[in-house]
């Protein structure tokens, strides 16, 4: 998430009332989590295990839980409590905003899109030409759709991301802060559920077909020309490349990487990164072509086991 204007260094400390260290003049462009920071933003950590990782990734504000020798070009916001102070910064740059009406005064449609009834539109929403936005659909503020994009009755886009911080108290949610964003030429089917990034963008590129009840994870890219049939559960900050086909009911875990042309069968379970132009089934999954040899061999286990009698 980008601010509207510069910020600095003293004035972000001062909106969450924590210690800086750094120039008090040193530019803030905007936040994000690790996966997605690029020079300018600010980026939490508040363990050990991840110091290193934020304090060498291109944020160059980090807003961390304890003050550390500071990498040179780079400036700290030192807080008791980065979670929640990150989550102060989502409400203060993107607050919620209550909707008045079904389709929001500030939303953009464009020329030849047709809204059905019952559609909800919110606000700062963009939509490009000759799309179609049938009953019941929920595309939540802030959401970007390009041209000719259909969109089924029952899908939600911009729904929050799904995470959460363990505390002793319960489960303290992350706010999200983040956009949907829809490239030209996708179909969406009825019933998907696609979350928008914590503070950055769930994205579905240009001409990417998707079946019902499919759910996108927030912070996702899926690229050019995919093919997702029905039941896919796909988790945040998955990268999925071009043309990649996945087949119904699929399950892929956060953080992995699907290479561009890959085939993952049907039920299959993707629990790390899958290569480029190979076909994947099973679960866990592996590919296709070993997991049919060892099917093959395990039908063989009775005729051995007969033998050692």
């Amino acid at each position: 998430m980008k601010f509207p204007q510069k910020h600095s260094l003293k004035q972000i400390a001062g909106l969450l009332s924590c210690k800086f260290v750094g120039d008090p003049d040193f530019p803030v462009y905007g936040m994000n989590e690790i996966h997605v920071v690029t020079p300018g933003d600010i980026v939490f950590v508040d363990h050990p295990k991840y110091y290193d990782k934020a304090l060498n990734s291109a944020a160059t504000v980090i807003l961390i839980n304890k003050e550390v020798e500071c990498p040179e070009g780079k400036a700290l916001l030192v807080s008791e409590d980065p979670f929640s102070d990150f989550n102060k910064l989502t409400e203060y740059f993107r607050p919620f905003q209550k909707s008045e009406k079904m389709i929001s005064d500030s939303a953009k449609i464009g020329a030849g899109t047709i809204i059905q009834p019952n559609a909800f539109i919110g606000n700062n929403v963009e939509i490009g030409e000759n799309c179609l936005i049938h009953p019941n659909v929920t595309i939540y503020d802030n959401a970007v759709i390009g041209n000719n994009v259909t969109v089924h009755s029952g899908t939600v886009l911009g729904g929050d991301a799904f995470y959460y911080k363990n505390r002793p108290e319960g489960f303290d949610k992350l706010k999200s802060g983040g956009r949907v964003v829809i490239e030209d030429n996708v179909d969406i089917g009825a019933n998907c559920t696609i979350d928008k990034g914590v503070t950055g963008d769930t994205t579905i590129k240009e001409g990417t077909k998707l079946d019902n009840l499919i759910q996108i994870g927030h912070d996702t890219v899926i690229g050019k020309k995919c093919l997702i049939a029905s039941q896919v559960g796909i988790a945040g900050c998955v990268i999925i490349e071009d043309e990649v086909t996945v087949w119904g009911q699929v399950g892929m875990r956060s953080g992995i990487t699907v290479g561009k042309g890959a085939v993952l069968m049907g039920q299959a379970g993707i629990t790390k990164s899958a290569k480029a132009n190979t076909i994947y089934s099973g679960n866990p999954a592996m590919e296709s072509r070993a997991k049919l040899k060892e099917l093959a061999l395990l039908r063989q286990l009775p005729k051995l086991i007969e033998k050692l009698k």
